[in-house]
């Protein structure tokens, strides 16, 4: 609910708080707001409300409501990528199978599950931003969509044996595949069928995968590489 103004018609002051306590503060605000709202139906005094200090504490943070967006939008496009690379950094440093790219795709799928379910309606901020169309924002939207993409990528290429420019295809047709069962689910409100889920989405893509590496290919474990 929007904080009203008093009746002399300054906002009421929330506690005072270190500057980078007040940034994190308006940006997870923000990223409520922008969620539930969209960008154009946000203003800066919406937030400013919701945050209990005045406009030009907040510009000072963010010069615009744009620049506040890209923050929001940063912010999580790190958190996704912070979460594909939790699930993958141990499977690329641990005991692999050869050969075996099963494990890489499912931890990929499960990561997206649990960043969705994590981020909630916010994960739309990346997936599906009503503000696309302005160059900045699209630029930011994309730079998280790369990132992961080539980080994926990275990580299938020595599991398979495929080349760099078929992993860099692959890597962003299993995004696509995990990030909309991901948001499917999150908005079925069922956290108890994600699991199944996500294993049924692993089979699909692994089928794929699976289908495309070269008899011939030996795997190479990471301490011989």
């Amino acid at each position: 609910m929007m904080v009203v103004a008093s009746s002399s018609g300054q906002r009421p002051r929330s506690p005072r708080m270190a500057r980078d306590e007040r940034r994190a503060q308006v940006l997870r605000i923000a990223q409520d707001l922008f969620s539930s709202e969209g960008f154009h139906h946000v203003s800066m005094d919406d937030i400013a409300d919701r945050a209990e200090v005045s406009k030009p504490v907040l510009y000072r943070h963010f010069p615009s409501k744009l620049d506040l967006y890209l923050a929001v939008v940063d912010q999580r496009g790190e958190d996704l990528l912070a979460a594909v690379e939790d699930a993958v950094e141990p499977i690329e440093n641990g005991p692999v199978s050869p050969g075996d790219g099963r494990a890489v795709v499912a931890a990929i799928v499960r990561a997206y599950m649990a960043f969705v379910q994590t981020a909630g309606e916010s994960s739309a901020l990346l997936f599906e931003s009503d503000v696309t169309h302005d160059a900045d924002v699209r630029s930011r939207v994309e730079r998280a969509s790369s990132q992961t993409a080539r980080r994926i990528a990275g990580v299938l290429g020595p599991v398979t044996g495929l080349g760099e420019q078929d992993c860099d295809i692959l890597a962003v047709s299993l995004i696509a595949l995990a990030q909309g069962a991901a948001t499917h689910r999150f908005r079925q409100a069922d956290e108890d069928g994600n699991e199944h889920a996500a294993e049924l989405v692993t089979r699909l893509a692994w089928a794929g995968v699976q289908g495309l590496i070269r008899d011939d290919f030996e795997y190479v474990a990471p301490a011989e590489r």
